[in-house]
């Protein structure tokens, strides 16, 4: 092994074995996931790529004689299965990384086994590379904790009917916190991004960081706890059950326009986009009539099949650029769907004693403007 070890520039003495603790400070600095992709894929640190000491079959081979004959044995495998040439390639991209970004830190899931080797082998290379000790885990903790202080802060709710543009009303705000945007989903059926969204954990990790960078006030849609397949986490949906709101009032011609500029116009454009005006298409107009499949059991089927054949229109209608057509389907289904289930939602929550405080009702200007007072109030 070399004295002499590289942290990116020459003459760079380090221990090779250096150990830094878990600290958020890290998340500011690139960072070197060596766990297996499926490990990654399921959460990971914010800003951190994955370059894995060993792939998702390796890792389950391991795991397997693990289990069967202990870590002597385990070790012993891993080295068989992460050699030559599979061994060459994995330094060549973390040797990669590194010269991209000198000042990186490598983590595996607890900080020990698979983090060491991959550090001992940089190292072996001319490269020392710090690792986090407890690794993944740690780092988790840290978030979970920050998650949980920062959830107690000053929080106000945007409410009102879908189409009121509570989204773009959040997103005007410094103290804005657009969780929809975290979970790629408008929480709605027709809500799905054309994007993979991200696994709960990151889902989680993108929240902590956005409250962190706040001072002081939040302000978020009134949302269900579920966004899609996410859900927001507890500590933080405490809060919201207890926090005031203000209610976003517009009428319905004002409203549709949003919804078609959200989900027909911007939605068509994006899978125009990434996967070409036909096969584009197609899934464009596969999202919008499986969305509306989707509500089947509570619209019933004759009012269901009235709205597909008047979408069905509508898709030969947008041919023409006409996105207005979409009003046939989208008019009645927010009248006779949409809008009811919320007011229903309402009286329900009042006579169950669970409304919450109500600061004001209005349209989007006259909401916009009471949330910029209220987080001026509490920006202290």
């Amino acid at each position: 092994m070399k004295d002499d070890l590289k942290s990116g520039a020459k003459g760079d003495v380090r221990e090779p074995h250096e150990l830094i603790d878990a600290d958020l400070a890290l998340l500011g600095r690139p960072l070197i996931d060596v766990r297996a992709p499926i490990e990654f894929a399921a959460g990971a640190l914010p800003g951190a790529i994955n370059l894995p000491l060993m792939d998702d079959d390796e890792r389950r081979e391991v795991g397997i004689r693990y289990k069967r004959a202990g870590q002597a044995s385990a070790v012993e495998l891993g080295n068989d299965l992460v050699s030559g040439d599979h061994r060459e390639s994995r330094l060549i991209a973390w040797e990669q990384a590194i010269a991209a970004a000198p000042d990186s830190v490598i983590y595996c899931f607890r900080g020990g086994m698979r983090s060491k080797i991959s550090q001992q082998w940089l190292a072996e290379r001319g490269y020392s590379l710090p690792r986090i000790r407890g690794g993944w885990k740690a780092m988790r903790n840290r978030l979970i904790e920050a998650l949980e202080a920062h959830s107690q802060a000053p929080l106000l709710l945007v409410a009102g009917l879908t189409g009121c543009a509570k989204t773009a009303l959040i997103n005007s705000l410094d103290a804005g916190v657009d969780l929809e945007g975290h979970a790629r989903h408008k929480g709605s059926a027709f809500g799905q991004h054309p994007m993979v969204g991200p696994s709960q954990i990151d889902f989680e990790h993108g929240l902590t960081l956005d409250l962190m960078r706040l001072p002081r006030a939040r302000v978020v849609e009134d949302e269900s706890q579920r966004i899609g397949r996410l859900a927001i986490p507890a500590t933080f949906w405490q809060s919201m059950k207890a926090a005031p709101c203000i209610r976003v009032e517009m009428p319905l011609e004002w409203r549709l326009e949003q919804i078609r500029k959200d989900y027909i116009e911007d939605l068509s454009t994006i899978y125009h986009r990434d996967y070409g005006p036909h096969l584009g298409e197609v899934l464009f107009r596969k999202q919008l009539s499986g969305a509306l499949k989707r509500l089947g059991k509570r619209l019933g089927g004759e009012r269901l099949a009235r709205l597909l054949a008047a979408q069905q229109h509508a898709f030969s209608a947008s041919r023409h650029n006409n996105a207005q057509a979409h009003d046939a389907w989208l008019a009645p289904l927010l009248q006779e769907y949409y809008d009811p289930m919320y007011r229903h939602q309402l009286e329900r929550h009042q006579l169950e004693g669970q409304s919450r405080p109500t600061l004001h009702v209005g349209d989007w200007d006259s909401c916009l403007a009471v949330a910029r007072d209220w987080e001026r109030e509490h920006a202290g």
